[in-house]
Formats: C-alpha cells, sequence, structure tokens
C-alpha cells in the first residue's frame, strides 16, 4: 500500500472511530477537504462496523443510522433533522428502493434551500456517486441546477475547485452555456493546469475564434498556455490572425505536438521549416534539447554528421537530445555512442540506452557487464543494465541475480520486476537449455520465483530438479 493510501486509510478508520464513539454530540467526521471516496470508505467503514447494531441511540447517532446495514434503519434515519449531506448523497444511490426515495426527497429540499453552499458541497461527491447503477439521478438533479445557473458564483466557484472532476464538469457546462468570449476562454485554457479541462477551453476558443475571428489577446494567452494542445491551438491561430511568420519560433517547443503545428503552419505561410530549425541548432545562442528534436524531426540521414558535432556539447540535455536525434535519423553507432554511457549526465546514458537496445550494434557483453557492476554512477550502471536486459540470455541473468543483493535500491527493485516477469506458461524464458551456470543461477531466485515455478523452469530448460535436502527444505 503507497503512502497516500495508507493515510487514506487511516483518515476513514479514525473517522470512523470517532463516530463510533461520538455520543450525542454531533463530531465532524472528515475534514472539509475530504475526497470523494474518503465519504464512500467511511459508509462502507461504518456498516462493517454495525453489524448487529441496531439503533436504540439512533435518535440522536443519526450518522450512524444512515450506514446501518439494515435498510430500514437508514430509511428512519433519512427523517431526523439536518441527517449529514455526504451520507444522504449517498444514500441516493442506495441499492433498497424506499431508502433512495426518502434520500433524493431530502437532498432535493437541501439543494432547492441552499443551492450555492450544497452544490460546492456535495458535487465532487455526487459525480463519483455517478458511476453507480442507481447514482445518475442526484448527478442529473445537480447538472441541470448549474446550467440553470451559468455565470453564477456557484458554477464560477467550481471553476477553481481542487477536484479535477468538477472542474472538467463546470468547464463544461460553461463552454455549453456559451456566454465567454474568445479571450475569456483563451485566459482560462492557459492557466488550466489539467490537460482534460484546458482541451474543453480550446478547443471552445478555437470554436469562438473561427466564428468571430481571433485577437492578439487570445492568441498570446493560448501561446504561454501550461498544456501542449493550448500552445498548439495558439500556434493555427496565427495563421488566421496574420501572424504566420511567428510560427517559426515553436519549432523548439518541448511539445512534439507543438512542434508538429509549428512545422504545418510554417509551411503553410510558404516557409521552410529545415532551414528554420538548422539555423537553430547551429547558433551557439539558439540551440536547446528541444531545438535539436526539431532539427532531428526535420532533417535526413545526410545531418547526422552535424547532429554528432552535439554530442559535445556543454549541456547534457542538448547532448542527450543528439542522441536520440540520431536515433529519429537510423543511424546507430555503438562505436560512437558508448563511450557516452559513461556521461556524467543521466538523460545521456539513458538515451544512449534506448538508442542502443534495438539496433543489433551493440556494446561488448563484457563492457555492459563491467558497467552494471559496483563502482560506476548509478546512472550508467542502469543504462548498462538495460542494454543487458534487451540482450537476455545468460549474461543478463547472472547481472540480475546479482542485482538482487546490490545497494541501489532501484536497481534491486528492477532486477527482481525483470525475473519475475522472465517465465510465464505461454513465454518460457529464452534461456540455453541444459546449462548448469543458469540452474545455479535459477537456484538463487527462490525468493523472486518460489520453488514451484523454479522446478518448470528447470523441466522446460532440460535441468535437472534440484534435491530439496540441499536447500534445507
Amino acid at each position: 500500500m503507497s503512502g497516500v493510501k495508507r493515510q487514506e486509510a487511516e483518515r476513514v478508520r479514525a473517522a470512523a472511530e470517532s463516530l463510533l464513539r461520538g455520543g450525542a454530540d454531533p463530531v465532524q467526521p472528515l475534514p472539509d477537504a475530504a475526497e470523494p471516496h474518503d465519504w464512500t470508505a467511511l459508509d462502507q467503514a461504518l456498516r462493517a462496523a454495525l453489524h448487529g447494531w441496531r439503533g436504540a441511540t439512533a435518535a440522536y447517532r443519526t450518522d450512524l443510522a444512515l450506514c446501518h446495514p439494515d435498510g430500514r434503519i437508514r430509511e428512519r434515519a433519512l427523517y431526523a433533522p439536518h441527517p449529514r449531506p455526504e451520507f444522504v448523497a449517498i444514500r441516493c444511490a442506495d441499492w433498497v428502493p424506499q431508502v433512495r426515495r426518502r434520500a433524493r426527497h431530502v437532498l432535493a429540499g437541501a439543494l432547492a434551500a441552499d443551492p450555492p453552499s450544497v452544490l460546492l458541497r456535495l458535487t465532487p461527491l455526487v459525480l463519483r456517486l455517478g458511476r453507480r447503477e442507481q447514482g445518475g439521478w442526484a448527478l442529473e438533479l445537480f447538472e441541470t441546477e448549474l446550467r440553470s445557473r451559468a455565470g453564477s458564483p456557484a458554477l464560477a466557484a467550481l471553476h477553481g475547485s481542487p477536484d479535477l472532476p468538477v472542474r472538467r464538469l463546470a468547464a463544461r457546462l460553461a463552454v455549453e452555456a456559451g456566454g465567454a468570449d474568445v479571450r475569456e476562454l483563451a485566459r482560462r485554457a492557459a492557466s488550466e493546469h489539467d490537460p482534460g479541462t484546458s482541451r474543453t477551453w480550446a478547443d471552445a476558443a478555437l470554436a469562438r475564434a473561427a466564428a468571430d475571428g481571433p485577437d492578439d489577446e487570445s492568441v498570446d494567452a493560448l501561446l504561454g498556455g501550461h498544456s501542449p494542445m493550448v500552445r498548439s491551438a495558439g500556434v493555427v491561430l496565427l495563421l488566421r490572425a496574420g501572424r504566420g511568420a511567428e510560427a517559426g519560433r515553436f519549432l523548439s517547443d518541448r511539445s512534439g505536438l507543438v512542434r508538429a503545428c509549428a512545422r504545418w503552419a510554417v509551411r503553410q505561410g510558404s516557409g521552410d521549416p529545415y532551414a528554420l530549425t538548422r539555423a537553430q541548432v547551429t547558433d551557439p545562442g539558439l540551440v536547446t534539447a528541444a531545438a535539436v528534436t526539431g532539427f532531428a524531426e526535420c532533417a535526413g540521414r545526410g545531418d547526422a554528421p552535424l547532429l554528432r558535432t552535439l554530442l559535445d556539447h556543454p549541456a547534457g540535455a542538448v547532448r542527450a537530445a543528439a542522441v536520440a536525434g540520431l536515433g529519429l535519423l537510423d543511424t546507430h553507432d555503438a562505436a560512437l555512442l558508448e563511450p557516452l554511457l559513461d556521461d556524467p549526465s543521466p538523460a545521456v546514458a539513458r538515451a544512449v540506452s534506448l538508442s542502443l537496445r534495438g539496433c543489433a550494434d551493440r556494446p561488448p557483453v563484457d563492457r555492459l557487464v563491467e558497467r552494471v557492476g559496483p563502482g560506476w554512477p548509478p546512472h550508467t550502471r542502469r543504462a548498462a543494465y538495460r542494454l543487458l536486459r534487451a540482450r537476455g540470455g545468460t549474461p543478463w541473468l547472472a547481472a540480475a541475480v546479482d542485482l538482487l543483493a546490490d545497494g541501489d535500491a532501484q536497481l534491486r527493485r528492477t532486477a527482481a520486476q525483470h525475473l519475475q516477469s522472465l517465465w510465464s506458461p505461454s513465454r518460457p524464458p529464452d534461456l540455453p537449455s541444459g546449462d548448469p551456470e543458469v540452474g545455479a543461477l535459477l537456484d538463487r531466485c527462490t525468493e523472486v520465483f518460489g520453488d514451484y515455478v523454479i522446478g518448470r523452469m528447470r523441466r522446460h530448460l532440460g535441468l535437472p530438479q534440484r534435491d530439496s535436502t540441499t536447500n534445507g527444505h
């Protein structure tokens, strides 16, 4: 269980204990910022704890009664004054029809009495409950209410919700309602960090620009957006705004999507993306890792010498991009790239391992085995191990088994995961048959595989079964 999951489980457990010992005084079981799944998990935890409880104190323990396993008790609790809104929303999706009907009556009344407060408090939970078989009623009720309040403070507040599904819903409903001009749509798209929500705003901005025409403010807002989808929309609008000449500077954007849109926009304006990107990588003041990648996307094999000169660039990110660019041009050169496994930049070593992993001309096994061993920088060891893993066979198996006891926790986990994937009935291990060295290596993997799986691998590989008495069994 991850640390976050453990914290969530502890929060729910503490809330359940608080309610179970709460007595007559109302308690707030979860903080105001609790996640929707905290409330559904609390409902389940209380139901499990309340088996056999018969509710003589239900008059003042409404929260517990709302989560009771007995549907009759849950229904009666919904007639109590001021039941917990979160539990009411959950009961709207209850499997007992009588409970659902009463809960829906209570929720509809609360929403009619104080729409802004109820919408802000319960929309995240109602969205999650909408996935349940009986959860569509509350979701439809809330969407209808929000549609009727387009432009209201309640809907505006949901745009800033920390809950992503809520922000996406608010954006969708706001776009459906119309009313926002292209500048506002572009600003919202540019400031949004969630890709799904930003795309909703960006698509709306493009549609409004197509109808009314873009202006410089909206184009500049999109070009400065967090999301590649937003920036690419801005590049497209450069042409419609009569600013196509500016598309060239986005040929070196960090996003491949934006670079592709920029190449299209440059060509639409009769420009040459290749010439522009080459100028960027040959100018020491303009060359960046993204510029190198952008050039490689336009270049041909004849441009490999230019990329090779960048393998000596002082910036590790540029060197890594040059390695990857040579791979895009399908000009792998193991003799040239192998020394870069020892590059001080982890990004370069990783790029080399990825570039050489799929080509036949790879560094000799003995040199890779040496680099996996202790004494080398961690990123060099990991890069060499990736190449050994790509080769497979006994050298990789030996390296992986040795790494099970390595001091590098990441390498230990990686080796264990790869060893675990070594065997499946439909894909037996690709190892030499009858090799005693393989048998000895498998014997060191009992904690990874277990005796049964190792026995099956030995049979497949034509190796004698182990004598269990010699292995402490």
